[in-house]
């Protein structure tokens, strides 16, 4: 089953992947319209789009749980029909699906015994995803953020040369979310990984490309580091020195600012401190890829 398990870690996917003019969705009714991108290089790809623009069903479809309409699903030429093709990818739901019933490690063992996976694999991801003291414990005694660790962990028992995460950090806190994000750009390293989200913010901080969703068609794809907006604010929260700040910019507890972009930041608080102001926080007030939805 498969191919010989190795290290995630190790060597990169060079797995090329194209969906051409795909067209899906449930019972007859179309959820997606003629999607058509190529993915070449090993990179985090973040799916963006808000609730309800496809992102989920475009995941399903590309791991042929889902019946093309039209179009095709391809990994380096060979449809996604075929069983080998579906080897080569792995999807973790947004929904993690874990029995409850069982300990995580019985768990794991249970998802290793259809993955073609060993013991040794099992503990190797207990190490990778830094859940060894969890091994005996109920997965229905678990958070959320621990049961999204053992969820992750499940996808890495036997590598993939891509990966489908559909909103891995979803009604998780902040925090927890954020060592999710670190947890999966460490993991993915050199490998092909579609990311769905429809958090602007964390689309930048973990994405090398947007894949932007609307209303079930792709409306761009790209660089993000490549993406310009149209307009970039941030606010400013001072100490003291408020006397210099022009009082039509407060809003609330921030002065704001319009930018050209984020490498103007720095200018602009070599100005405020040269006027005397102390600045306690500098924050973004809008995202450069609101543009995608706009």
């Amino acid at each position: 089953m498969g191919t010989p398990p190795r290290d995630v870690t190790g060597s990169p996917s060079l797995a090329t992947v194209a969906c051409n003019a795909v067209s899906s969705g449930y019972r007859g009714k179309r959820v997606l319209e003629g999607i058509t991108f190529e993915i070449r290089e090993p990179a985090i790809y973040v799916v963006l789009g808000p609730n309800g623009a496809g992102k989920t069903t475009l995941f399903r479809t590309m791991a042929g749980i889902l019946r093309l309409y039209s179009g095709s699903v391809l990994i380096d030429g060979h449809p996604i029909e075929e069983q080998a093709t579906k080897d080569r990818l792995h999807f973790l739901s947004h929904i993690d699906g874990l029995p409850d019933g069982l300990r995580v490690e019985e768990a794991l063992r249970l998802y290793g015994s259809v993955e073609g996976a060993d013991e040794a694999d099992v503990e190797r991801v207990l190490g990778l995803l830094e859940i060894e003291p969890l091994r005996t414990r109920f997965v229905s005694e678990l958070s959320a953020g621990q049961k999204k660790r053992v969820a992750i962990a499940r996808i890495f028992l036997r590598e993939r040369d891509v990966y489908l995460l559909d909103e891995p950090t979803a009604n998780l806190d902040p925090k927890v979310a954020s060592e999710i994000r670190d947890l999966i750009l460490r993991l993915s390293r050199d490998r092909v990984v579609l990311y769905s989200s429809h958090n602007l913010f964390e689309a930048r901080e973990i994405g090398t490309y947007v894949l932007a969703i609307k209303s079930g068609r792709l409306s761009r794809f790209g660089r993000i580091s490549e993406m310009r907006p149209t307009k970039y604010q941030v606010g400013v929260r001072v100490v003291r020195g408020e006397q210099s700040l022009p009082p039509e910019k407060k809003r609330g507890e921030y002065y704001v600012y319009e930018l050209a972009g984020p490498e103007e930041v720095a200018g602009l608080m070599k100005e405020l401190v040269g006027k005397g102001v102390q600045v306690r926080e500098v924050k973004e007030m809008s995202n450069p890829l609101e543009d995608l939805f706009s």
